[in-house]
């Protein structure tokens, strides 16, 4: 297959959350697997010097935003089997930061959307699937099916959306979205792009793809609920049949503690001696008391309410009653920062805050720490808990989301587990969990050994994973039939659980009558094509409104007025807006 991953970051090239994390490791695992992947994002200023050198210039365009036609170069370089593409625009991303300061974002995403559509002629690629992730990337199923979907290039291509946190969501006001876009009033309505009278681009990628994923099984079935459905469950209820949660997995090549060069000592399962080292040497570097005996508390995590820090915040002068030492890496609210400044300065020798994104200081928390506290009030799949299962280091988590899914919490009876969990979103629930972790800790060394091992031996890589979407990809796709419910076993199988389970399909008389009285099943076509947003059929689209701007026209082009930036000239002289004749497919893999 020829996969088209979109996202807004990736590993190792751009990073501020797990979202990187995923599409730089999922990429090239099912690159591995024989598939044709490639990923695009755009060019920030914030790549590295030694990426940006590594890239060639493919092409450049202009692109029709509103009343402008703003240049667009595409730049490329390949990696672990995977093509990378960049966006490249200095106005829209050559700034000092990557989200959310300039307030034009729906603008900024609404070109790289549109850059994206446009360039596949030009690349040229005609991907089978756009997968396209999180709400910077949503747009792009909306316009494929709303603009595009008439063209022979684009009239097979299939997408898939993935939510990875949806409490992000890219709202903006619908007349600004209409002008960049031009989208006509049609789509506006609160079965398509309107939510709450706001353009909404999350909402957009999911009425609009042909499949919708999230990151675990456990948080797929927590968004169709009010408390975490953000406004979008009504939604998520009706796209239930063509929701799928699938786990994310971590690169077990970087997080290896056998390989690891970032820490102190390595070790492995099956010698781990050198876990005290690096817990010695984690004391030194943060100025802790060297204490073998004493458990360290480790915590890496973006400083927010989300990531149940207000839990800790209310009970912290009774943990370091507890004789423990807490360890802290992270950036965020303010009010997180004063906190843990605060307890770092109460506390001398026992508590160590580091307030940056600190790549090396993460590994030697995950080796040198003895507990990994995670207690979130949701969490769509998370990743540190799976990475410090993988360092021999016990997690304490709340019962939500992904951490559900990978924490199974200790059984004395049963001797199940791999960790310690709570499942009510209170302080001292939370507390008394940690305490029972420290009993384990000083009491039953037998206990923890078993804890530690059978956490390093768990599977937490991408096989699992990536063969789930390779079949929920194969399913869309003509002639394939549909994916519907996971693999059976656990991917991290030192976590016994019961499989996620799905909906039981409906008869077809009910099917269709439940569509018609669900107020977010689209009422009326995105197009003027037979298929509903969610529909499976491959039917024949009718030609658009004449006139339409954003539309690939027939009109030779020119070669950009003014680039804003210093690279090569247009590479052609045909109009970066019409459409190709599509390449000649090479053969499937």
């Amino acid at each position: 297959m020829r996969i088209l991953f979109v996202a807004s970051e990736c590993v190792p090239f751009i990073k501020t959350g797990g979202l990187a994390d995923v599409v730089g490791s999922l990429a090239p695992v099912l690159a591995q697997k024989g598939h044709d992947v490639r990923v695009i994002l755009p060019k920030y200023a914030a790549i590295a010097e030694k990426y940006e050198n590594q890239m060639h210039h493919v092409i450049d365009f202009e692109v029709q935003l509103g009343w402008r036609r703003q240049y667009c170069g595409i730049e490329s370089l390949e990696m672990d089997g995977v093509t990378y593409y960049f966006v490249d625009n200095r106005y829209y991303f050559g700034r000092n930061y990557i989200y959310g300061l300039g307030g034009d974002e729906y603008e900024r995403f609404a070109f790289f959307a549109r850059a994206v559509l446009n360039c596949l002629p030009l690349i040229p690629f005609e991907p089978d699937i756009i997968h396209a992730h999180d709400w910077q990337a949503g747009m792009v199923p909306a316009l494929l099916r709303i603009q595009y979907s008439h063209l022979p290039a684009y009239a097979s291509i299939k997408t898939v959306m993935t939510i990875h946190n949806l409490q992000y969501q890219g709202i903006f006001g619908i007349r600004d979205v209409q002008d960049v876009l031009h989208l006509p009033d049609s789509v506006f309505t609160d079965d398509k792009l309107e939510c709450h009278g706001a353009a909404n681009y999350l909402k957009a990628g999911l009425v609009y793809a042909d499949e919708v994923t999230t990151v675990s099984p456990s948080y797929a079935e927590e968004i169709q609920t009010g408390y975490y459905g953000e406004r979008l469950d009504g939604l998520l209820r009706a796209k239930r049949d063509h929701l799928t949660g699938v786990l994310n997995g971590i690169d077990t090549v970087e997080y290896d503690p056998s390989t690891d060069p970032s820490i102190a000592q390595r070790y492995s399962v099956e010698d781990m001696s050198g876990k005290a080292a690096n817990k010695r040497a984690l004391q030194e570097q943060l100025g802790l008391e060297v204490r073998p005996d004493v458990p360290i508390i480790g915590m890496v995590s973006r400083l927010s309410n989300q990531k149940g820090l207000d839990l800790v915040d209310y009970v912290i002068a009774d943990i370091m009653r507890e004789d423990v030492q807490l360890v802290v890496l992270g950036m965020g609210d303010s009010r997180y920062v004063n906190l843990f400044s605060w307890a770092e300065q109460n506390y001398p020798g026992r508590v160590a805050a580091r307030f940056a994104m600190d790549h090396d200081l993460a590994h030697r928390i995950y080796a040198g720490s003895d507990i990994f506290l995670m207690p979130s009030q949701f969490e769509p799949c998370g990743l540190s808990q799976m990475i410090s299962l993988r360092y021999g280091t016990v997690p304490v988590v709340r019962e939500t989301g992904g951490l559900r899914d990978t924490v199974l919490s200790y059984n004395d009876y049963t001797g199940a587990g791999n960790g310690f969990t709570f499942f009510n979103y209170n302080a001292h629930d939370m507390l008394h969990t940690l305490q029972r972790a420290l009993h384990y800790y000083h009491d039953r060394k037998d206990v923890w050994k078993t804890l530690r091992e059978r956490g390093m031996s768990g599977d937490y890589s991408w096989r699992h994973s990536a063969e789930m979407y390779i079949s929920l990809y194969q399913s869309i796709l003509p002639g394939e039939q549909r994916f519907t419910q996971p693999v059976q076993g656990d991917p991290h199988e030192a976590v016994p659980q019961a499989p996620a389970k799905k909906p039981a399909a409906k008869k077809a008389a009910s099917k269709k009558e439940a569509k018609a009285n669900d107020p977010h099943e689209p009422k009326e076509k995105p197009a003027k094509a037979s298929a509903k947003p969610a529909a499976k059929k491959t039917t024949a689209k009718a030609a658009p409104k004449a006139g339409d701007p954003h539309e690939p026209t027939a009109a030779a082009a020119k070669a950009p007025a003014k680039k804003t930036t210093t690279k090569k000239a247009a590479a052609k002289s045909t109009d970066p807006h019409e459409a190709a004749p599509a390449p000649k497919k090479p053969a499937k893999k």
